[in-house]
């Protein structure tokens, strides 16, 4: 693991070898700067090639370091770039699959370029809150004009390979290599070296290069006020603007110097600190502390969904897209039919919007088989069911698929709130029964909770975990209660907003005040979207498992109206039929007004900051208590929950990251000012026993 060199004639090749993606961690570094003096030095060597072993040239900074001294240690990327620009004979980047951020700024060091097609090409950094930090906005302008660096910087997407190479004038690829990629870079590098010792000329540096731009002034002066427009309260893109204007008005060296700068303000900013913490708690959600890499898995090669309904059918387009064969079973005929309507229309939307072909459309109609029986589903190695949410119905799909599923098949409940242990009791085979719970609509939403139950065997959670990769989901692992991390957090959240009501608030105020703070929906346009009558339903449950809990009466008396939110085109909101804009209702703010009177309560001004912490908050305590419990691994995950599936702003990290940022013992501090309201649910905000502990010892959840 490294860097390696071996000799190709007169060419040394030096690879990086650092799996999965060559990141340029401290011993890589090392390795390679030896490795490129030795080819320096070695008189048998004309010209050194530079590329990455397996399926990757660099994804750039080993992110296992992060944070640690390695990260910067001697020789940094900073060193290793400029060992390359100066080093005397001419260096060749051969780059394929992944060339990002560092491993992008790295392959510019080099004198040439060329690369093989599809290889994605990025600077990425601003995902992360941050700038390119190793000359990136210093030389990707350079080489492919101000205009196209600027967009890849500000963006942070990747681009193909053959794209930018056929950019007129780029600078950034030499050739596109069709076939091996290293046999042609080695015989471009021998190219270059009988030219390079022909003529006695410099070797080529993109630092040397100029900016080239008819108005470079004018242009920045347009993308500054894009960008800031675009970026609202996310500080990296338009400081990315800043280090490539330095570049403009160089010399070189000065604009370097700046662009470090900024990178090194940045990477102490909530902003960053947030983003960094998401991009690390969504890859650490995959890893199951008794459930090791090495787990066996079972095949799924074939897939069963019972229900052909709204969440049926998106279920079933995330294996039909991953080239799944899925068997869609109904109870009756017409229910069949429009759940395959309905799956063709979505594709025939993309199809519309360019984002499929017609080929492609077919290809996973075909996929796609409809049956009454459940006898044609038995082969199937998993079956997912996705019926309605009332515990009746699940038992008798799972004696169903119970009696005639093949041994070893996975049994999976779309279940959002129910209890998946006693759905597993309904089957002689509770290890094979697992939660996979969709969120709406299920071909979009990118957050799966796999929840596991009590007798749930490892191979079968670590195949879930495995498959949910394969489909394109990001996957969290939960342990059964009443709706298991995300829903049973957003009923807190839930419940505070209908007391922000009581006491003088109005649900336009409650949502303005949590979506400019970044939530992507307030609580009471989410309640419109999902149907207020879910809430309704879950709540009558809870009158009688759990009588002594407060809940605002607002929220029953809008459903005895029959305002069940969009699809009657009336909640906490009117609607004109055919659009979504959520418009006041005089309608709800006479009621809420009377149900006021009925209590007695005198309104007050309640302010945004109240607002935002008191729903804010109520999700941080009840994920304290989820992490007591153990439903919840890790306070990563549920940040993860909340910003893959709820809405969450980014730049907060997700609800327990913005706890640690606030302090936990201001967090514990505020939730007992809370529990002073008398309109409020004291006994809820009495701080979970884990935050007063953190927030006693000085500590944090992540």
């Amino acid at each position: 693991m490294g860097a390696s060199l071996v000799l190709s004639g007169r060419i040394a090749v030096i690879s990086l070898d650092n799996p999965p993606v060559n990141g340029l961690g401290h011993e890589t570094r090392v390795q390679f700067s030896a490795a490129l003096d030795r080819a320096a030095a070695d008189a048998a060597v004309d010209a050194i090639v530079v590329t990455g072993a397996g399926r990757a040239y660099s994804g750039g900074a080993d992110i296992r370091e992060f944070g640690s001294p390695k990260a910067v240690a001697e020789p940094n990327l900073l060193t290793l770039i400029r060992q390359l620009e100066d080093c005397p004979k001419p260096v060749v980047a051969a780059v394929h699959g992944i060339c990002m951020g560092g491993g992008l700024e790295l392959a510019l060091g080099a004198h040439y370029r060329v690369a093989a097609p599809g290889a994605d090409i990025a600077l990425p950094e601003v995902k992360l809150g941050l700038i390119p930090g190793a000359g990136g906005t210093q030389r990707l302008p350079r080489v492919l004009g101000l205009e196209t660096a600027l967009n890849m910087i500000v963006k942070g997407d990747p681009v193909q390979s053959e794209r930018l190479a056929a950019l007129p004038g780029q600078r950034l690829f030499e050739r596109i290599v069709d076939g091996d990629l290293l046999e042609g870079a080695c015989a471009f590098a021998a190219e270059v070296a009988a030219r390079h010792a022909a003529d006695g000329g410099p070797l080529p540096r993109v630092r040397d290069l100029a900016i080239a731009h008819p108005d470079a002034e004018a242009y920045l002066g347009y993308a500054r006020n894009m960008v800031q427009g675009m970026a609202k309260n996310y500080p990296a893109p338009p400081r990315c603007v800043e280090a490539i204007a330095a570049a403009v008005a160089g010399p070189f060296d000065a604009g370097l110097q700046r662009e470090r700068e900024i990178f090194t303000a940045l990477m102490f900013t909530p902003e960053c600190k947030a983003l960094r913490h998401a991009f690390f708690a969504e890859r650490a959600a995959g890893k199951i502390a008794d459930v090791g890499d090495d787990t066996p898995r079972r095949a799924v090669e074939r897939v069963a969904v019972i229900g052909a309904g709204t969440m049926g059918g998106g279920i079933a387009m995330n294996f039909l897209n991953a080239g799944i064969p899925v068997t869609m079973l109904e109870t009756a005929q017409p229910a069949l039919d429009r759940g395959l309507a309905t799956i063709r229309r979505n594709y025939e939307a993309q199809l519309r919007k360019g984002k499929l072909t017609q080929a492609r459309l077919d290809e996973r109609m075909a996929l796609l088989t409809p049956t009454l029986a459940y006898a044609d589903i038995a082969a199937a190695d998993l079956v997912i069911e996705a019926v309605f949410e009332e515990m009746g119905v699940k038992e008798a799909v799972f004696r169903q698929l119970d009696a005639v599923m093949k041994p070893g098949a996975i049994l999976a409940t779309n279940t959002s709130t129910l209890d998946v242990n006693r759905i597993a009791a309904f089957t002689q085979r509770p290890q094979d029964v697992i939660g996979t719970h969709f969120f709406s609509p299920a071909n979009v939403m990118k957050l799966l909770e796999v929840v596991r139950g009590a007798k749930t065997a490892k191979d079968v959670l670590a195949t879930v975990m495995a498959l949910a990769r394969r489909i394109r989901k990001t996957a969290v692992v939960a342990g059964v209660c009443d709706g298991f991390i995300g829903n049973r957090m957003i009923e807190q959240y839930v419940r505070q907003a209908g007391f922000l009501l009581d006491e003088g608030c109005t649900p336009a105020q409650v949502d303005r005040a949590i979506e400019s703070w970044g939530m992507a929906m307030g609580p009471f346009r989410m309640g419109d979207l999902a149907g207020n009558d879910i809430g309704w339903a879950i709540r009558k449950r809870r009158y009688l498992e759990k009588p002594g809990l407060r809940y605002s009466a607002s929220a029953d008396r809008l459903c005895e109206m029959g305002r069940y939110g969009q699809k009657t085109g009336a909640g906490w909101y009117d609607y004109v039929a055919g659009q979504r804009d959520a418009l006041p209702s005089q309608v709800v703010a006479t009621m809420i007004e009377q149900h006021r009177a009925e209590l007695g309560i005198q309104p007050r001004r309640i302010g945004d900051d109240e607002i935002v912490h008191r729903l804010v908050y109520a999700l941080v305590n009840e994920g304290a208590r989820l992490l007591e419990e153990g439903i919840a691994a890790k306070a990563g995950d549920i940040d993860v929950v909340y910003l893959s599936g709820y809405g969450f702003p980014l730049l907060r990290g997700g609800p327990m990251c913005y706890a640690d940022q606030q302090g936990l013992y201001n967090v514990a501090r505020r939730m007992r000012q809370f529990a002073a309201n008398p309109h409020d649910d004291a006994s809820f905000w009495q701080p979970a026993p884990l935050l007063a502990r953190l927030a006693a010892e000085g500590r944090s959840f992540t």
